[in-house]
């Protein structure tokens, strides 16, 4: 498997797999901190090797890495075992933050996952407490462009609908992304569990 980062001052890449059977060969003889699992990897189904890992390695930290978006494979993929998912088309430098983000214990989703959790969410729930609301960090104005995002609007819809510039909608946006990654990833899989989006 190609791992797709160069190795940081931070990250020492210890082996490579192309398989599930060789990536349990490479972790008989090496102990890395954190695995970046495909969960395209050809031979044994990857969701049946998070379990095992759990079960063989319980200090191994995993992070998947798969195509979709779906909250359902997205949550199953927690439930086995694994500690954060990120997408194959994320930037070099999102994936860094998701291995060092695991590494220290913490769980992390991709910016992506995040506002596309984020949106199913108000779609669901128009109605957000304030207390929700904080603990996700963002403001009125971002819950209020969320919304409008939910609704299939585009940045020129919403600028209009808000009375305010298509840059100030591109902004609020890039904050509602940068606020669903690894700080508030916790409560983000809280919240969207109490509202009943994501299966028990």
């Amino acid at each position: 498997m190609r791992i797709g980062i160069a190795p940081a001052a931070e990250i020492k890449i210890v082996g490579e797999a192309s398989t599930g059977d060789e990536l349990l060969a490479e972790l008989a003889a090496a102990t890395p901190a954190v695995v970046l699992l495909d969960l395209n990897l050809p031979g044994p189904d990857a969701f049946a090797l998070l379990p095992a890992l759990r079960r063989q390695y319980p200090q191994l930290r995993v992070l998947a890495r798969g195509e979709l978006t779906n909250e359902h494979y997205v949550t199953r993929a927690f439930d086995l075992g694994a500690h954060g998912y990120v997408l194959k088309s994320s930037r070099p430098a999102e994936l860094v933050q998701g291995v060092k983000t695991v590494a220290a214990g913490r769980p992390f989703l991709c910016s992506s996952i995040g506002l596309a959790l984020l949106t199913r969410l108000f779609v669901h729930s128009p109605v957000v407490s304030d207390a929700a609301r904080e603990a996700l960090g963002l403001s009125k104005r971002e819950m209020e462009v969320l919304g409008l995002v939910a609704e299939g609007m585009t940045n020129a819809e919403i600028a209009d609908k808000l009375f305010t510039s298509k840059r100030t909608v591109e902004t609020h946006r890039q904050n509602i992304i940068a606020k669903t990654q690894a700080k508030n990833t916790a409560a983000l899989i809280k919240l969207a569990a109490r509202q009943g989006l994501l299966p028990e």
